[in-house]
């Protein structure tokens, strides 16, 4: 079985998507610190051609607690402003009603919190897309919080009888794929390649939110951007 492990992000870029397509379950990774200025309540779609950046407002967010334990503050009066912003953006774009059913069905989900919302977000946007990967939020059964960095994810592998394990790329230089292999489990990083898509009549925007594609390709066509990508 192979495995993806991640923290919640709220509607994340297309590469995100790419390692829970190309993963039998994926753990989202709820019970470790937030991280300011990270990409757990914020993402960039575009706006008059450009990237522009929406923030979720947190309450006393910090790095010294857990992403499940940070509400989202006034989500209702934030998410009407921010439809007005997409409305204004993007009524024109092809695949607009289908995108603001999503981003309708996320908003008004009424989360717990932060982790709750963005992996909603995950979920509805894998539904739309045909995606059948499991989903574990890594709060409800591991009790591993004890262990630190790889060797928590080293042990949610052994847990899950994993012999597959993708990471991000990000995580080459503190992964070491030896500790892995030791535990006959075969450690990969996903590395995406770009894609690219007509957006309106500006210049190409890369590496928005998953919003801005889902605007502006079909179904077919984002299964086939999510197959962008290589293993290392």
């Amino acid at each position: 079985m192979t495995i993806g492990i991640m923290q919640p992000y709220i509607f994340p870029y297309v590469g995100y998507f790419q390692l829970i397509n190309a993963v039998d379950k994926f753990i989202v990774y709820d019970d470790v610190a937030y991280i300011n200025k990270g990409w757990i309540n914020r993402n960039n779609i575009l706006i008059s051609g450009k990237a522009s950046m929406f923030t979720l407002p947190l309450i006393s967010a910090s790095q010294n607690r857990l992403i499940r334990d940070i509400e989202v503050d006034n989500l209702e009066a934030w998410s009407k402003k921010f439809f007005k912003t997409i409305e204004q953006s993007y009524k024109k774009a092809p695949f607009y009603q289908e995108t603001l059913t999503i981003l309708t069905q996320v908003f008004q989900s009424n989360p717990a919190n932060i982790g709750d919302l963005c992996t909603t977000s995950l979920k509805a946007t894998c539904q739309y897309l045909g995606i059948d990967t499991e989903f574990v939020d890594s709060s409800t059964i591991y009790n591993n919080q004890h262990l630190k960095a790889q060797e928590r994810i080293l042990d949610i592998c052994l847990q899950e009888k994993a012999d597959h394990y993708i990471n991000p790329i990000g995580g080459m230089a503190i992964y070491d794929k030896q500790l892995f292999a030791d535990n006959k489990i075969l450690l990969n990083f996903i590395k995406s390649k770009p894609v690219q898509y007509k957006q309106f009549n500006n210049e190409f925007v890369p590496w928005l939110s998953m919003i801005d594609l889902l605007m502006f390709c079909p179904v077919a066509a984002i299964h086939v951007y999510l197959k962008e990508f290589e293993l290392v």
